[in-house]
């Protein structure tokens, strides 16, 4: 089972332009996630996906691998549709560039079950959603039928709690592992309405037919969408040494 981790990464962030460059500690943010997916020893190859020569010339001198993508795709699963299209493997996994603090553990968590499996076309993580969390529309959360396969993604706290609370809250984390077939199909299709609705681009995948396969990550780890945020990461970096 050849697997390829695929990182989507790119210059143009509305609030925090260049973020995949910004220095945590010495390195590069894209970097840190790099060597994340390589320590999760899943994939036979790791790349960087992006439209951004400075990011190519980036991963280059750090010795990482990039695929030039076109500038206009409107989603990180459109970039790896691309890539897909040029590199060859059975599964593509989907880690993004500014989470800088995701665990390997998480990530082999994602892609596990597909390599085990080849009747399940579509995989993802969930970790524990604090009661602070689940009231928050940024934090994605998920519920699960009984064989772990997802039933919806939401921004509200589902389920909810119509009596005292019973069932925990599931906390989606954003990466993904996809059948080729699947994430090329992903491009072909047009926004459907429950992904509009939640503007999260896995419904789409369900709306369509596709289960995906849940699997208890090692927690959930800050993605960085502002400079305040990078520096937070600066800080657990620092406490880690």
């Amino acid at each position: 089972m050849r697997c390829c981790i695929v990182i989507p990464a790119r210059m143009a962030s509305t609030r925090f332009p260049g973020k995949p460059l910004v220095d945590l500690m010495g390195k590069p943010m894209v970097q840190w996630v790099v060597e994340a997916a390589r320590r999760a020893e899943i994939a036979e190859r790791v790349v960087v996906a992006t439209p951004d020569r400075e990011i190519a010339d980036a991963c280059s001198a750090f010795g990482a691998e990039a695929v030039m993508t076109r500038l206009d795709h409107p989603t990180g699963t459109d970039r790896i549709a691309e890539v897909s299209e040029r590199l060859e493997a059975d599964v593509y996994v989907n880690v993004q560039g500014d989470e800088p603090l995701i665990r390997p553990e998480s990530i082999r968590a994602c892609a596990q079950p597909l390599v085990a499996d080849s009747s399940i076309p579509m995989g993802s993580v969930y970790s524990d959603c604090s009661e602070e969390e689940a009231e928050n529309p940024a934090v994605v959360k998920v519920v699960t039928d009984l064989a772990g396969f997802a039933l919806y993604f939401s921004r509200h706290a589902i389920p909810y709690p119509r009596a005292v609370r019973s069932t925990p809250v599931k906390k989606h984390v954003g990466i993904y592992a996809y059948r080729r077939e699947v994430v090329q199909a992903f491009s072909r299709w047009p926004q459907s309405p429950l992904e509009m609705a939640e503007s999260l681009e896995q419904l789409r995948f369900m709306e369509n037919g596709v289960r995906i396969r849940m699997s208890e990550g090692a927690g959930s780890e800050l993605a960085v969408d502002t400079p305040e945020q990078a520096e937070e990461v600066r800080r657990v970096l620092n406490a880690r040494r």
